[in-house]
């Protein structure tokens, strides 16, 4: 038997995914996930850490620890190399005395030690954990993983990843980033202008709304997957959120109607799936250049129901694939009935899942 944690540590958000396996099958599966901005107060990530370990981990012990991470952009470090050596000073304060695998952008499980010699090689890999899980399901594909803050496109090509740029200014140019999520995108940053009375207005830079509050009014998130901070402070219902779209017009709740401001939600939402399909077929359509057969695009994230199929839909894909339906139907089959909330939470941690699934394999046995 073998008991991980795989971590996956935001700059906004930090997931936990435990895992108990047994002869090579996973019998048991919890996963957490917690807001903590680390720009606030990076020096709190040690508490942070210990607090998530022991509600996904309990009192059980651990063989090891496999841990991503994307928090070292964070302006709370001056440079991607302080990020990576804090956070992993951190990570090692908070779990002593386990194992740490520390996950490479090569899809290679590294000591602590080593990872701060490349700090540059294990800064923002999280995507190599989810590429590494879904090509050992799906031979040929590319992967659309839509988060709270930002989109990974991941090609797989004959069962191994295939990424074409390994840090997040190669991977922006090459399409396999697009910086814009469910939950955290400032609204100002998705478009300049919007219709509105059959003519078209520019909006303010300031971050009056997000995309957190489109997706809320339009009905493709619920109060509680809202899981970001509002940029007002104020809370999650429906009529905060159309008050904060309202504000992006320089406008308010008063002035428009609620129609109008709908208007505004549907138009964002539209220039947000344009640009994720963008970098979409700009990956999907280097994986078809290179093989016959049909290329499916694998789904997961939290947006993977709305942003992601969308976008795959636009650019006229072969097959859409949801990732928690491969997982738990035929092609994976569990020992044991896992709950619903074990199954969306995994979905929403997949880089967690994965590294979590590669230090298991490491440990013990595939």
């Amino acid at each position: 038997m073998v008991t991980v944690i795989g971590w996956d540590i935001g700059g906004a958000n930090t997931k936990a995914v435990f895992l108990r396996t047994e002869n090579g099958c996973v019998k048991e599966i919890k996963t957490a996930l917690e807001y903590f901005p680390v720009w606030k107060d990076p020096d709190k990530l040690v508490t942070m850490l210990s607090t998530l370990k022991e509600k996904v981990g309990g009192n059980v012990k651990l063989d090891g620890v496999g841990l991503t991470m994307t928090a070292e952009l964070s302006d709370a470090y001056q440079t991607k190399r302080e990020g990576v050596n804090k956070i992993l000073d951190c990570a090692a304060r908070a779990l002593m005395d386990l194992p740490i695998f520390v996950l490479d952008v090569n899809a290679t499980l590294r000591s602590i030690d080593d990872a701060k010699s490349e700090p540059l090689k294990v800064a923002a890999a999280n995507w190599a954990a989810t590429g590494w899980m879904v090509a050992n399901l799906i031979k040929t594909c590319v992967v659309v993983d839509v988060g709270s803050t930002s989109t990974s496109i991941i090609p797989v090509v004959y069962g191994r990843i295939s990424a074409a740029g390994k840090s997040d200014l190669e991977k922006l140019i090459v399409g396999e980033l697009v910086y814009t999520g469910s939950l955290r995108t400032n609204v100002a940053a998705i478009v300049q202008s919007v219709p509105f009375r059959e003519r078209t207005v520019r909006v303010s830079s300031e971050l009056f709304a997000q995309s957190g509050d489109v997706h809320l009014v339009l009905g493709n998130i619920s109060e509680d997957e809202y899981s970001a901070e509002t940029a007002d402070g104020r809370g999650k219902t429906r009529k905060e959120a159309l008050s904060r779209l309202a504000r992006v017009v320089c406008a308010d709740i008063e002035m428009l109607t609620e129609q109008e401001i709908m208007q505004i939600a549907r138009y964002v939402y539209g220039k947000q799936v344009e640009r994720v399909a963008e970098g979409l077929k700009q990956v999907y359509s280097r994986v078809k250049s290179v093989t016959t057969a049909e290329v499916p695009v694998v789904l997961t994230g939290i947006g993977k129901n709305f942003i992601a199929v969308d976008a795959a839909e636009k650019i006229g894909v072969d097959e859409v694939i949801d990732l928690e339906k491969l997982c738990f139907g035929d092609a994976f089959v569990y020992q044991m009935p896992l709950g619903k909330l074990a199954r969306s939470g995994m979905i929403k941690a997949s880089p967690a899942m994965g590294v979590a699934l590669m230090v298991a394999n490491k440990l013990g046995g595939k």
